[in-house]
């Protein structure tokens, strides 16, 4: 089922920049103007997510979020103009998870959402994921090549445990920024070869075949060796 994100929001260009954006990335969005009709679409059609505008005509946007917090744990994310750290502040204390202020990079607003939502999906319970002689285990946060065990730091792990669940997928600079660094990332822009050079250290240590190949012009995928 369809992610499904309430937009409230009075301003009509920002509805159509961000209804076009998250209906391309393929989110289900509710729109409303007023805090009102957010309230009642909210009890009505309950959203995964709220980006909630704080300016808004009748019932302003921090009493919503005081009322959707009351009623649920549904993530919300304050988008508005006001920019003061109190309103911030205000923001948050009112039970908001993130807050952004306009005008906003729509791509870092999508990123923020991606945060969010991964933060409801369930914690699943450790297992052995395997690829070849590699294997991981989710619960240790250990890798081994046949018996031999290799110590990961935690974002080497973070990296080889996007490559073990998406095995012979190609996966793209942006793509592993984005699960792994988070939106947040502003670190040099070849962090990403770096990582791959250390975990390339560690699983070929022994001088064992490599199992993470480099598609030039595209990106990095796990694979059989060659």
């Amino acid at each position: 089922m369809n992610t499904r994100i309430l937009l409230i929001e009075d301003d009509e260009g920002i509805v159509r920049i961000l209804r076009r954006g998250l209906v391309y990335e393929g989110y289900t969005v509710d729109v409303a103007s007023d805090g009102q009709t957010g309230l009642l679409l909210a009890r009505d059609t309950p959203p995964d997510l709220v980006i909630l505008d704080l300016m808004l005509p009748g019932i302003d946007g921090l009493e919503v979020c005081r009322r959707l917090r009351a009623g649920g744990e549904v993530p919300i994310l304050i988008l508005t103009a006001r920019d003061s750290v109190d309103d911030r502040v205000l923001g948050l204390d009112m039970g908001a998870d993130d807050y952004m202020v306009k005008p906003f990079d729509l791509d870092e607003l999508l990123a923020r959402i991606r945060a969010l939502l991964r933060r409801l999906q369930p914690v699943s319970r450790p297992k052995v994921m395997r690829f070849s002689d590699l294997t991981l285990d989710t619960g240790t946060r250990q890798a081994a090549r046949g018996a031999r065990v290799i110590s990961l730091t935690a974002k080497e792990y973070g990296l080889l445990d996007l490559f073990m669940r998406h095995p012979r997928q190609v996966l793209t600079r942006d793509m592993i920024f984005d699960r792994v660094w988070g939106y947040d990332f502003g670190g040099e822009s070849n962090i990403i070869e770096v990582y791959i050079r250390y975990l390339r250290q560690k699983l070929e240590e022994n001088g064992e075949p490599r199992l993470l190949h480099t598609v030039r012009g595209m990106g990095y995928v796990l694979r059989e060796p060659d």
